[in-house]
């Protein structure tokens, strides 16, 4: 296992990036801020008694109403679909395996979808309760179907990770399937809404739809390095971490569990958003080596800021106009898989 001192530098370095990127987001976007007042901005915001003039206080409202929702929901989102990410490369022990294999990511797009096409059917809910409606659904969709393919992989008391795997793909298309029927279904107005939330975005960002992210990362952030040596153990086979005293298929359970609620959690938030899970933790295992111990906390980091870094792109590119964030992760994501690809034919 690597050190932990070797690795220091890189630590220090991934917080010094997020805190860069931290400030950077909530400074930049079709109204920029200086750096200056957006730091004291915060920093009010934080509760320091610091003096303001009009241009700070300024800053203070829009970063208040409007950037610091957003950058809180981008790190929460990157942050969980890397440690999700990590999760299941253990899990899979593959380190080209997503957090979609297990089926959240189609089953709570499949849930929005429900919510956004036939919206009017739940016309007779309590009109507080209709702005959470979608991301209910998704968050249930996703936990619905990730709870079947779990189920489908059971047998005998045992789970199978190939079963499991197969299960995946075939819910996931089966997901997809459903999801083109109501496209197919959709009117003009109702098929853009649904389209955008497919290609994920941090766009209308705010603290209702935040607050769930967050204890949903903060429980997954929690739990998952307290099974970092069960996960290591889990690198060498079932059997060896049976035989090392590691309860495999509860681990199994945990991870499948904890991968649902956490990008459940995410996808209900931001809508689909790929290649997070993916490229963050293969690129930081590079770095840091496959112990858990670093892995899990070196992800979480990188996966905030590459998030972060990714809707700073999608504000600023097409400014005032916005990208949906999916195509910005997708268009970093997948060249670095094809990478991976033929640099594992090599």
């Amino acid at each position: 296992m690597t050190s932990p001192f070797s690795t220091r530098p890189l630590f220090i370095a991934l917080g010094l990036l997020l805190v860069l990127v931290l400030w950077l987001s909530l400074a930049l976007g079709p109204v920029s801020l200086p750096l200056g007042d957006t730091l004291r901005a915060a920093l009010r915001l934080l509760g320091l008694p610091l003096a303001a003039d009009a241009a700070v206080q300024q800053a203070e409202l829009i970063l208040a109403q409007i950037r610091m929702p957003r950058t809180l929901l981008g790190l929460a989102v990157g942050m969980v679909l890397a440690l999700c990410g990590v999760a299941m490369q253990g899990l899979f022990r593959n380190p080209l395996a997503d957090p979609g294999l297990v089926g959240v990511s189609s089953g709570a797009a499949l849930g929005a979808a429900v919510a956004i096409v036939g919206g009017a059917a739940f016309g007779g809910l309590p009109e507080a309760f209709a702005p959470y409606l979608l991301s209910v659904c998704a968050f249930v969709g996703g936990l619905l179907v990730t709870a079947l393919v779990y189920r489908l992989g059971r047998r005998d008391g045992q789970t199978n990770v190939a079963t499991m795997l197969l299960a995946g793909i075939a819910l996931t298309a089966l997901a997809g399937a459903a999801i083109g029927l109501f496209t197919y279904l959709a009117d003009d107005a109702t098929l853009r809404t649904l389209t955008f939330w497919n290609l994920g975005s941090l766009n209308g960002a705010s603290y209702a739809r935040l607050w769930p992210l967050l204890l949903a990362t903060l429980a997954v952030a929690l739990w998952l390095p307290r099974r970092a040596r069960a996960l290591n153990a889990l690198l060498l086979g079932e059997s060896e971490a049976r035989h090392l005293g590691f309860d495999v298929e509860r681990l199994k359970r945990e991870l499948v569990f904890c991968t649902a609620l956490g990008v459940g959690a995410a996808v209900a938030a931001a809508g689909l958003i790929g290649f997070i899970g993916l490229v963050v933790p293969h690129l930081m295992r590079l770095l840091v080596g496959p112990d858990h111990r670093l892995l899990l906390p070196a992800s979480a980091l990188a996966g905030a800021s590459l998030l972060l870094l990714a809707d700073l792109v999608a504000r600023l590119a097409l400014a005032p106009a916005e990208l949906p964030i999916g195509i910005v992760t997708a268009l970093i994501g997948a060249p670095f898989f094809i990478y991976l690809l033929v640099r594992g034919r090599s």
